[in-house]
């Protein structure tokens, strides 16, 4: 499940300024625009003024797209949330290998914090998370990365399904936690090695429910 947005990298700045673009492309890069400056400035602090500027547009043209700030902010949100579930979803397909998949789901959430520009912050540390249209992309960002997990776990080992969703959850919750908490000590150790120190740990955990049928 991949936006515009997210399956088209966005155009912004002078690469737009006095080009005529489609409307999906437009989009495009208005949405790039309002995720850099929501990014530097919070929800609160950001004005349509400041983002129709940095896309190079007028507002007239920015109000054509997104009838408001909020619209504007929950699209971008959207693409964000979008962009994770897939890769996590990617992760789950490449292989059938449960221990790679693991790894594969916890990469997905190291790389996500570890993107340029910082735009994880929108999802998960928003000075918005008050606003329940926020919270129900959050939440629905959660939900929609657990689920394909959580199906994988109750084939493999008959765990009812609450069951199996919960170990889900679990490790969902602990790849994105000890993401940002690496995120925020400044990498102190190489991604790819964080990575697979959390996905271990995972592993260890989810291999001892033994597979259904032995």
């Amino acid at each position: 499940m991949t936006s515009a947005a997210a399956a088209e990298p966005p155009v912004t700045g002078d690469a737009a300024r006095g080009t005529r673009l489609s409307r999906p492309a437009r989009r495009r890069q208005l949405l790039g625009a309002a995720q850099e400056v929501f990014v530097a400035n919070g929800y609160h602090s950001t004005a349509m003024d400041e983002i129709a500027e940095r896309a190079g547009v007028s507002k007239p043209v920015l109000y054509q797209h997104f009838p408001g700030k909020l619209e504007l902010y929950l699209a971008v949100l959207d693409g964000l949330v979008d962009s994770l579930v897939a890769a996590v979803r990617d992760a789950l397909e490449a292989t059938h290998d449960n221990k790679q998949r693991v790894a594969g789901v916890t990469a997905a959430f190291f790389e996500f914090v570890d993107r340029d520009g910082e735009a994880f912050r929108l999802v998960f540390e928003s000075d918005l998370t008050s606003e329940p249209l926020v919270q129900e992309r959050v939440a629905r960002m959660t939900a929609a990365c657990a689920a394909p997990i959580s199906a994988v776990i109750a084939e493999d080992t008959g765990l009812p399904a609450g069951e199996a969703r919960m170990l889900g959850i679990a490790l969902v919750g602990q790849a994105q936690v000890t993401a940002r908490w690496w995120l925020s000590k400044g990498r102190p150790i190489p991604r790819e090695d964080a990575a697979r120190l959390v996905s271990s740990l995972s592993w260890r955990g989810v291999r001892g429910f033994p597979k259904s049928g032995g």
